[in-house]
């Protein structure tokens, strides 16, 4: 009997592991009744072939076209291939429609619900032109700074070619965002089949008044069926370009609301959630332990650019250590998700109790058309005992037992005795040291000043790069400036030194003249404030061409 459910439930595991490998997505849930949805089926199971069973879809779609994409990709040095299957689909009714689940072999996709509007009533004979463009926002008045979103559908009931353009939506007092990529799909209208372009746009009104979206200039060249044969790669496109403009659509925007708080950053949207998390969780911590606090801000209806900061923790003997904040959007149906998750670490200094404050975010519910807050709850954290971390205190019986006799106390004497004598020594010395000069005259080493700069002026005069260039380096370690301090307050030196290194690194080297090199030394100044042994020592330069 054992041996049977453990086969039994080894069954079941195996089925829905191979259920979770055909995923099911479409483009959209939200669409009007005559349009199509692309419905998307992916696969990792390279065992199965074939394609799935369409069959359940015919009750409530029409299966307008499939397509299939085979990709291998590579992902931490294991290579995974994948199926996808595009599957164009129409709804055959409005209301909420279930897509439903499809086979692939043993496997099964989750199924979808989808929300078929009915169809707008007609405008009349101007949108049956072969490309038309309808615009619309989501609401015709919204508080400054709150979401908008401004939906763009370019109909076209002939084929276009590929070079289409659109003006891009800019707004001097508005902050624009496009919501994800351009959608396709198509629609009949009046019983003619229309493919569908669809924009959308996130638009932030910066102040208060009417404001009017602009319009937008589609352009695109349309495809000429009759003159198919005439068509040259290389040549223009046969076809007619065609060029048409969206409507102007007034926005009211309204102000902030005389009753929200002056000192709460203004936050007008849908909803709002506050989240918080913890890594690792506090219960348990001992003193010195690092946790990790994330606190989350989700607001329907805003960028994350728009999300202010939230309340930084500040509680005695919990030392902070704030990372950056993570901003994220994300598009939906309603427009744009912003996020601003921020973390910080907590590092308890000590044991105890630590009371942390509660977390409070005043924002305006655009949809209610009220005031709220949400917030998070005071917390308590309890921090134990390190026992590593912990000083044991001396012993008191050790530190109040008394010396049993005075035979103990001739080593701290002596070692006393010793340490006055070498303190009184040093301070001999010291006194000694005192009165002696400052700083005795040594012999000098190696060849003196006048020796080296002899030598340089013979190997100068002699024309010679290499020897010339040895005898600077010699003549200037004994100077009381370096060879480049000397090149940088004194200007002819620093162009003779040039010479001298173009001629040692270049072929050059043999027209080498080193008069000029000669020169710039015999006239350098002398330093302010050098007039040491050193410089006493070397005296003035002899002139170049003594009389």
């Amino acid at each position: 009997m054992t041996r049977l459910l453990c086969t039994l439930l080894l069954a079941l595991l195996a089925l829905q592991a191979r259920a979770e490998g055909l995923s099911a997505s479409v483009d959209r849930t939200r669409l009007s009744a005559g349009e199509s949805v692309e419905l998307t089926l992916e696969s990792s199971d390279v065992t199965q072939f074939g394609k799935p069973e369409l069959a359940p879809l015919e009750e409530l779609f029409e299966v307008l076209g499939t397509r299939q994409f085979n990709r291998l990709s590579t992902l931490d040095g294991e290579s995974r291939a994948t199926t996808r299957w595009v599957i164009t689909l129409q709804p055959k009714r409005s209301g909420y429609v279930v897509v439903p689940p499809l086979r692939l072999g043993e496997m099964r996709s989750q199924p979808i619900t989808l929300h078929v509007q009915e169809p707008a009533a007609d405008t009349g004979g101007s949108q049956m032109a072969p490309v038309f463009i309808d615009a619309s926002l989501d609401q015709e008045s919204v508080y400054v700074q709150a979401q908008s979103v401004l939906t763009l559908r370019i109909y076209h009931s002939v084929s276009l070619y590929d070079d289409s353009s659109l003006t891009p939506l800019e707004m001097a007092e508005a902050r624009v965002e496009a919501l994800g990529k351009p959608q396709t799909y198509e629609k009949d209208i009046n019983g003619i089949r229309h493919g569908v372009i669809e924009l959308r746009y996130a638009i932030f009104p910066q102040r208060s008044g009417e404001l009017s979206i602009p319009s937008q200039v589609f352009t695109a060249t349309l495809v000429d069926r009759s003159r198919s044969g005439d068509y040259q790669p290389f040549g223009p496109r046969p076809g007619k370009v065609t060029r048409v403009r969206s409507p102007q659509i007034p926005l009211q925007v309204k102000a902030k609301p005389a009753g929200y708080p002056s000192d709460a950053p203004w936050l007008p949207a849908r909803a709002l959630s506050l989240r918080e998390a913890w890594s690792p969780e506090p219960q348990g911590a001992k003193s010195g332990d690092s946790l990790t606090r994330s606190l989350t801000l989700k607001v329907d209806g805003l960028s994350s650019a728009q999300l202010p900061p939230l309340p930084a923790t500040s509680v005695e003997g919990l030392r902070r250590y704030p990372d950056q904040p993570q901003l994220d959007n994300k598009a939906s149906e309603r427009g744009l998700l912003g996020s601003r998750e921020e973390r910080e670490a907590l590092v308890p200094s000590r044991s105890g109790q630590f009371a942390l404050p509660a977390v409070e975010v005043v924002w305006w519910n655009t949809q209610e058309d009220r005031l709220e807050r949400s917030s998070l709850p005071p917390r308590t954290l309890e921090i134990a005992k390190d026992p590593g971390l912990e000083v044991e205190p001396l012993p008191s019986e050790v530190a109040a037992q008394p010396l049993e006799d005075g035979a103990a106390l001739w080593p701290w004497q002596l070692s006393s005795a010793l340490l006055g004598l070498t303190t009184l020594l040093g301070f001999a010395l010291w006194w000694h040291a005192r009165r002696q000069p400052a700083v005795l005259r040594g012999s000098q080493a190696g060849p003196s000043p006048r020796t080296l700069l002899d030598d340089l002026k013979r190997a100068c005069l002699a024309n010679d790069p290499h020897a010339s260039r040895h005898a600077l380096d010699a003549w200037a370690r004994q100077q009381p400036e370096t060879l480049a301090e000397m090149t940088a307050r004194f200007v002819p030196l620093s162009d003779a030194l040039d010479g001298l290194n173009s001629a040692l690194y270049s072929e050059a080297g043999e027209h080498w003249q080193g008069e000029g090199l000669w020169q710039a030394i015999g006239s350098l100044p002398t330093p302010p404030g050098n007039g040491g042994p050193a410089a006493a020592e070397a005296g003035p330069l002899p002139p170049l061409y003594p009389r």
